[in-house]
């Protein structure tokens, strides 16, 4: 692949932003060094691009995503060739996406299913976690054997009775399980059970339409489930991750056990911190398209998201992308609500909606390189190969142009689904050059990535626990 010269630019990671260029020899960065000591490597570089007005940035890290999932009757309408190909476009260099068991097979039968989907079709790396969905002896000891082989993260359910969903005993059995062998509990934290009974009190009342996805799935059905998996990690002496953390409430419970000491770490979404509940109330049958589960809360929520975000009681933001063309899939739901395919698409646009963070003063700089890479690189066992601009590390490289301004919409984004969340928003900010292993896939705006070019990613364990 030769040597590239990233020359000029503004050099942001978790912890520095410094005037510096970057060298990229094959695959890995070899150095970092200030412009006058890095004029050496230019006679022998292939390529030089020139970053003057830019940002430098390690390449985004997308820790929740859900290609090709089986949902409600049909399938997220991003495949992994579609859905990383977005991502690229995006800044996003790495995803971590969700092998499911089924119920009744094996831990391995689903990863096997999962790695055959994705083989030889991802423009950028990826890594999986596992769904533990049926928990029994020989199960539990797979995961053992899973953990060594670089799948270091499963995730329960506490929602979704008779699909995903496990009770406490069984979540307290798997968590003793990765207390052992070093694995990280995900959890999805809703009293399902509960919300089930108030879907059928909704149905039964003539409530069918999409605004009452927000109030069945009330925040402190979140909060209750956010405690329980708290205490039962507790329990088990084992470390957890609350993915797609939307509510107030929940933040309070993450934020007591963090100040605790525990090893207790939350996830939440652009979509919680840029939309609200309202979404749902769109005329007709528009606010399907909002439907995704935690679902969106009331915009006074927001404040308690970026202040989280801020002291790092919040520790991560992912997508959680999970499209629905809401012709015809959304509308699988017409006249029952419970019906709609939970999900959004947003892996296109996680890397840019935190810059506009930035912009609008919410958080840092080096806050926004923190949250989008170099957090769920080490949350999930991948830093510093990825998530890092050091020497040694994967050249996964963002050449990124803060004044840029673009408008999001469905017409414009890579995404395979019909709709955007975002439609129309105005932001300033934009991807210009990305590189993935010191290959450029996408060139000042010009796609040159491929399907296979991505790899598989054997993970270690957490790096926030010790």
């Amino acid at each position: 692949m030769g040597s590239t010269l990233i020359s000029g630019g503004l050099v942001i990671t978790a912890t520095e932003e410094v005037e510096a260029d970057v060298l990229v020899v094959d695959e890995k960065i070899a150095a970092v060094a200030t412009p006058e000591l890095a004029e050496q490597w230019r006679p022998g570089a292939d390529r030089v691009i020139d970053a003057r007005g830019r940002y430098v940035i390690p390449g985004g890290v997308d820790g929740h995503t859900h290609m090709q999932m089986p949902f409600g009757g049909t399938y997220a309408s991003d495949t992994f060739e579609t859905g990383t190909r977005a991502a690229a476009w995006g800044g996003t260099t790495t995803i971590i996406d969700f092998a499911i068991q089924s119920i009744g097979h094996s831990l391995r039968e689903g990863l096997d299913s999962w790695h055959a989907q994705a083989d030889g079709q991802c423009a950028v790396d990826y890594g999986f976690h596992l769904v533990l969905s049926d928990v029994h002896e020989s199960a539990l000891k797979e995961l053992d054997a899973l953990v060594g082989e670089g799948i270091t993260s499963f995730k329960m359910f506490m929602a979704y009775p008779g699909v995903f969903y496990s009770d406490d005993g069984k979540i307290l059995r798997a968590m003793q399980q990765a207390a052992g062998n070093g694995a990280l509990t995900m959890m999805h934290a809703e009293n399902g059970i509960a919300i089930d009974v108030l879907v059928q009190q909704a149905l039964a009342e003539g409530r069918t339409d999409p605004r009452q996805h927000g109030k069945v799935r009330h925040p402190l059905l979140e909060a209750e489930a956010t405690h329980r998996a708290i205490q039962l990690a507790r329990v088990a002496e084992a470390p957890l991750y609350v993915v797609h953390v939307s509510a107030s409430e929940s933040v309070a419970e993450l934020t007591q056990a963090r100040d605790a000491g525990l090893p207790v770490f939350g996830e939440t979404c652009p979509q919680y911190l840029f939309l609200d509940v309202t979404e749902l109330d769109r005329p007709g049958f528009e606010g399907a398209k909002f439907v995704c589960s935690t679902p969106l809360r009331p915009a006074e929520h927001q404040e308690s998201l970026w202040r989280a975000l801020r002291t790092d009681d919040l520790s991560v933001v992912a997508t959680d992308h999970c499209p629905f063309c809401f012709t015809p899939q959304k509308e699988l739901g017409l006249g029952d609500f419970s019906k709609i395919p939970n999900g959004l698409p947003g892996v296109e646009h996680r890397v840019d909606l935190l810059h506009q963070a930035v912009v609008a003063g919410r958080i840092t700089r080096r806050r926004w390189v923190e949250l989008a890479s170099t957090a769920p690189a080490r949350m999930f066992g991948l830093h510093p190969r990825k998530g890092s601009l050091s020497a040694g590390s994967d050249a996964d490289v963002v050449i990124y142009d803060p004044a840029a301004e673009q408008v999001l919409s469905a017409e414009t984004h890579h995404m395979n689904v019909d709709y955007s969340v975002y439609e129309g928003r105005r932001i300033t900010g934009r991807v210009d050059t990305v590189l993935s292993r010191g290959e450029v896939i996408l060139d000042e705006g010009e796609y040159r990535g491929r399907a296979g070019h991505g790899q598989f990613l054997p993970r270690g364990t957490c790096g926030y626990v010790t």
